[in-house]
């Protein structure tokens, strides 16, 4: 059996836990006979994205649903909060119709991911990135972009099918968010949030981070002008 059946396995027995099928593979543990029917692509396939080789931490394998080949173009990341404001839902739009020729990435949480990936819809697509398996459609309230996206976009994970939500994938996927985008926009964030996680991703991957400022004492942007102190790109039109 190759190296890319193994790596499979691994995943499937290891539901996607990406240090246990790590460990696997040094170790060449058996492989036993299994049927896999989901589709996927792993890190030894020539439509694997680049962007994913140079984390630290590559995926193995990627779950997906919809149009594989969005993964090798031109993508653009935006992450902001669950509760999006008036303003964050606002710039939000403009941000993605600015870079219209440009798939974009998110997380398919609610708020402002949810946005984004609507909002996309108009223009070259939009790409999910999730911490579960496939089968699983959270939040709820975003089923229907699911619906659409594994149809007609793509929606992918490091996790098999049957994995259910695991508090800590959330914060491990954020790296890929990160990583498929040529830049991370950030429209929306408070100082203890997913978001800022993402942002640290992408610095660590030496992307240019694009962020919009808001008003003082508007908690809704706290975390955004605390990123644009630090030294994060500030955006003063759209």
């Amino acid at each position: 059996m190759n190296i890319k059946d193994k790596v499979v396995y691994y995943s499937y027995k290891y539901n996607g836990d990406y240090y246990k099928v790590t460990n696997a593979i040094a170790k060449n543990e058996e492989v036993k006979k299994y049927d896999i029917k989901d589709n996927y692509i792993t890190i030894f396939d020539n439509d694997y994205p680049n962007n994913f080789k140079k984390l630290r931490y590559p995926p193995w394998v990627i779950f997906y649903k919809g149009n594989i080949s969005l993964l090798n173009k031109s993508c653009i990341s935006i992450v902001g909060s669950r509760n999006a404001c008036e303003y964050g839902v606002l710039v939000t739009k403009k941000i993605v119709e600015n870079n219209k020729n440009k798939v974009v990435v998110s997380g398919l949480a609610k708020g402002i991911d949810a946005i984004a990936h609507i909002e996309a819809l108009k223009y070259s697509g939009t790409i999910g990135i999730i911490g579960s398996g496939l089968s699983i459609k959270y939040p709820y309230c975003n089923s229907f972009i699911y619906d659409i996206m594994e149809k007609e976009q793509l929606i992918i994970s490091e996790y098999p099918n049957h994995v259910t939500i695991k508090k800590h994938h959330f914060p491990f996927r954020n790296r890929l968010i990160a990583s498929l985008g040529e830049c991370l926009y950030v429209t929306q964030a408070k100082i203890k949030s997913g978001t800022m996680l993402t942002v640290n991703e992408a610095i660590n991957l030496s992307k240019d981070v694009y962020v919009v400022p808001y008003p003082l004492f508007e908690k809704e942007g706290e975390g955004c002008n605390l990123l644009i102190s630090q030294g994060a790109y500030i955006l003063t039109e759209l």
